[in-house]
């Protein structure tokens, strides 16, 4: 069974420092993340997202960690084809995903950023959480064979956020796909049922790695504010299900990186205590 690695989406989330998780003393950005790397062996860095990291945040998570503690960073939204605020580029640069200077200096700012993470060796995944409206077809297939020419050699987790990849006839074409450029599935749990619901399928296309994801399951999932959508607390039975699915997806990988995202107060650490507890890790 290869390592089962279980942990957070964000070690800064203003929900979580404000509820009181992290002590007293440790607090200070140093603090918190030498008192969570003390805890949980991976983290999601979603701060990568909203504005390109940097060679200096790198170099001091680096420092921070103890030997072995991986963080999965998150792709700039302006590598996804979500919208992008011009203001979080660098030098003025406007946030033309069509201009291909604009990209090629992003995706350089983007993979120098991460550099001292991978010579470290704490870099787990680089995580492409494509937009819902990104559909399968032609023009998507396109785009996935781009990411891997300018990822080559990066460890890389696809997550898809438009239901019809992993529904019926299409999941075997999906898996083979993603396979086809080493690029390992995310899988997620969310609320089922609504237009926009992902099936919790745990597809392993990577023999290097497996990722699984926990939203919550919040039936304002795509329609309420961002604490709405994440607003969820597992319950054990709930936790409970993932449990033969997670063991199976660590059968067939060599890592198996499971990460809680329901940012609400302290709901997502405590999930993830508590599913490392259920899966013995």
């Amino acid at each position: 069974m290869g390592d089962i690695l279980v942990g957070t989406c964000s070690w800064t989330d203003r929900a979580l420092v404000g509820s009181g998780w992290y002590p007293a003393g440790r607090r200070d950005p140093e603090g918190r993340l030498r008192y969570y790397a003390e805890r949980f062996p991976v983290v999601e860095v979603d701060a990568t997202y909203y504005a390109l990291p940097s060679v200096r945040n790198s170099r001091l998570w680096a420092e921070r960690t103890p030997d072995g503690f991986l963080f999965d960073v998150k792709a700039f939204s302006l590598l996804t084809g979500h919208p992008t605020r011009p203001g979080t580029l660098p030098d003025g640069l406007p946030a033309d995903s069509r201009d291909a200077k604009v990209l090629d200096e992003v995706w350089s700012r983007f993979a120098g950023a991460l550099e001292p993470l991978r010579a470290a060796g704490r870099l787990g995944a680089v995580l492409f959480q494509f937009p819902p409206w990104l559909r399968p077809g032609a023009r998507a297939e396109e785009i996935l064979g781009e990411h891997a020419a300018r990822t080559a050699g990066w460890p890389v987790a696809v997550e898809f956020r438009h239901p019809q990849w992993w529904s019926g006839e299409r999941y075997d074409d999906t898996h083979a796909l993603l396979r086809r450029y080493g690029f390992a599935a995310v899988g997620v749990d969310m609320a089922q049922g609504l237009p926009a619901s992902v099936p919790p399928v745990v597809p392993v296309t990577s023999p290097g790695l497996s990722v699984v994801r926990f939203h919550g399951r919040s039936p304002a999932w795509g329609t309420g504010s961002k604490e709405d959508r994440f607003r969820h607390r597992y319950t054990d039975a709930e936790l409970k299900q993932w449990v033969p699915r997670l063991r199976a997806s660590a059968e067939a990988a060599d890592r198996l990186h499971v990460l809680f995202n329901n940012c609400c107060g302290p709901a997502a650490v405590h999930a993830a205590e508590r599913m490392r507890a259920l899966l013995g890790v």
